[in-house]
């Protein structure tokens, strides 16, 4: 609200003078006094000038529209660059029924990298000539792309079970086809001595038959054999609790004590057995 000015101006004129005596002549003439009324200026009062109030128009921009933000769809999460013990999820998942397809010793991909998984992982890098640690990395799922496929030596029509010795695994074979490929670890050549008696561990190598059975844990000289199955003399296909991925034993041929549970019934005495070096 603009402010009201007031300007008041009085103009007040006084006079009032004496003069100086002259000198001795003739009378003075004294003139009447002069009363001059005094003027008094009526007071100027200006009229206050009211300013009216400047309201500017609101600006009104126009408004911006933003258009909306398309949300990037979230990413999947990246795959491990290795798969190994302990891993777990699709990955593993996808890893078992890969495996499973090619015939290695894996019963349910539940996603878990289990000790099952590992010797399947195993027994593919034994077959496939590659680094035996278990790990999936690079090289083993390019090779997990395009496999190398075993055949077995015999061709009979039939179930036998076929040990390649220099792989270290073991093949079920029926009608002349690889079903199963199984890990496994067999004489580790080095020397031992059992009942004071010096010996190498080695497995025979020929053409033989399950002999005998033994369902259930055996206690022998040189350890524990679960459910042995024996091909000549001493020497067994059995369960172990420790599978090494290079030959380990006294000259029996390991496999995991899962394996040989899923093995024990499907051979009975007189199968085939063949045990070779490639």
């Amino acid at each position: 609200m603009a402010a009201f000015g007031l300007a008041a101006v009085l103009a007040l004129a006084a006079c009032g003078g004496t003069g100086s005596p002259q000198a001795a002549g003739p009378s003075p003439t004294t003139s009447a006094p002069s009363t001059a009324a005094p003027t008094t200026a009526a007071p100027t009062t200006a009229a206050p000038t009211t300013a009216a109030p400047t309201t500017a128009a609101p600006t009104t921009a126009a408004p911006t529209t933003v258009p909306p933000t398309t949300r990037p769809k979230p990413k999947k999460p990246a795959e491990p660059t290795k798969l190994r013990s302990g891993s777990e999820g699709r990955a593993v998942a996808a890893l078992q029924r890969r495996l499973a397809e090619l015939g290695y010793q894996v019963h349910e991909a539940d996603g878990q990298f289990g000790p099952e998984t590992h010797h399947a992982v195993v027994a593919f890098q034994k077959v496939n000539r590659i680094g035996r640690d278990g790990v999936v990395g690079p090289v083993t799922r390019k090779a997990l792309e395009r496999p190398r496929v075993p055949r077995p030596r015999s061709r009979k029509a039939g179930f036998h079970v076929e040990a390649d010795l220099t792989l270290q695994v073991v093949y079920l074979v029926r009608d002349g086809k690889i079903r199963e490929i199984l890990d496994a670890s067999s004489g580790s050549g080095q020397n031992y001595t059992v009942r004071g008696d010096v010996r190498v561990a080695v497995t025979p190598l020929g053409d033989f038959r399950i002999q005998r059975k033994i369902d259930a844990w055996r206690k022998s000289d040189l350890g524990l054999l679960y459910r042995p199955a024996y091909f000549i003399g001493g020497y067994a296909l059995h369960g172990a609790p420790s599978v090494p991925a290079f030959p380990a034993s006294h000259g029996c041929i390991r496999i995991t004590t899962t394996a040989m549970d899923r093995l024990f019934d499907r051979l009975p005495v007189g199968t085939p057995m063949l045990v070779y070096r490639t």
